[in-house]
C-alpha cells in the first residue's frame, strides 16, 4: 500500500513541476513579448511583430520621416561573461545612398552571429578608441569617407554600450546593450535572464539618436571634400 502511495505522491509532483514550467515559461514569453513597449512612443506610424524567438519587433518612423527598425537579440554565444541582451536599431533610408559601407565591431571575438562586420571583405585600421575595435569595410571608400568615419567611430565607441556600428547605402545600423543577464540564473543554471520589465525608452532614444548621428557623417565629408575643392 505505501508504495502506491508513494508512486502516486510521485506522479502527482511530476505533474505539478511540469504544469509549473510550462506555465513559467509562457509568463516568460509574455513578458518578453512586452520589452519595447515604451518605443512606440517615441516613433510615428509605430507598429509590432513577434519574431519566432518571441522578442517583439517594433517598426515606425522618426521626426523626419525615415523609417526605423527595432530589434532585440538575446546573445549567449559568450564565454566568461554573462548573457547581454542586445538592442537594434536599423535607420533605413528613403532613398539608397551613394555612399560606402562601413563598421565597427567592439571587443570582437568571432562568435558575434548577428554582426554585419564580419562579413565586410577590407579590413581597415581602426580609429584610437581605447578598446578592442574591428573596422572593416566593402572597399569604396574613398581616405577622405574612412577618415570622417574613423573619427565618428572613435567618439561613438567611447559609450561603452556600443557593441557594434555600420554604415551603409540603404541603411545605417547601431547595436546596443540593453541589458546583461541576471547572474544567478547564468552561473547555476545556463540560463539567460534578463531583469528589466521593459527596456526604457531613453535606452531606446539614445540608440536611435546614435544611428541619427552616424547617418549623416559621410555627407558631412562629401560637403567638406567639395568646399575645400571649390
Amino acid at each position: 500500500m505505501a508504495y502506491y502511495v508513494f508512486g502516486a505522491f510521485t506522479l502527482l509532483a511530476f505533474v505539478w513541476l511540469v504544469r509549473a514550467a510550462i506555465g513559467d515559461h509562457r509568463d516568460a514569453m509574455l513578458q518578453r513579448g512586452r520589452l519595447l513597449d515604451e518605443a512606440h512612443g517615441l516613433l510615428r506610424e509605430p507598429g509590432i511583430t513577434i519574431a519566432p524567438d518571441r522578442f517583439p519587433i517594433v517598426s515606425g518612423r522618426i521626426e523626419d520621416g525615415r523609417r526605423v527598425r527595432i530589434e532585440l537579440i538575446a546573445d549567449t554565444m559568450v564565454t566568461r561573461r554573462l548573457p547581454q541582451l542586445w538592442l537594434t536599431v536599423t535607420l533605413i533610408e528613403s532613398e539608397t545612398r551613394d555612399r560606402p559601407t562601413l563598421g565597427a565591431l567592439a571587443r570582437p571575438t568571432g562568435s558575434e552571429y548577428y554582426s554585419l562586420v564580419h562579413g565586410l571583405p577590407e579590413w581597415m585600421a581602426p580609429p584610437e578608441a581605447g578598446l578592442s575595435l574591428l573596422l572593416r569595410g566593402n572597399g569604396r571608400a574613398t581616405p577622405e569617407q574612412a577618415d570622417a568615419v574613423r573619427g565618428r567611430f572613435q567618439t561613438l565607441f567611447a559609450d561603452p554600450l556600443v557593441k557594434e556600428a555600420v554604415i551603409a547605402s540603404k541603411a545605417t545600423r547601431v547595436i546596443y546593450q540593453a541589458s546583461q543577464g541576471e547572474r544567478t540564473a547564468h552561473m547555476f543554471l545556463r540560463q539567460a535572464r534578463f531583469l528589466l520589465d521593459t527596456v526604457p525608452a531613453a535606452t531606446i532614444r539614445q540608440a536611435i539618436m546614435l544611428a541619427v548621428g552616424l547617418s549623416t557623417v559621410l555627407a558631412e565629408a562629401d560637403r567638406s571634400s567639395a568646399t575645400k575643392a571649390a
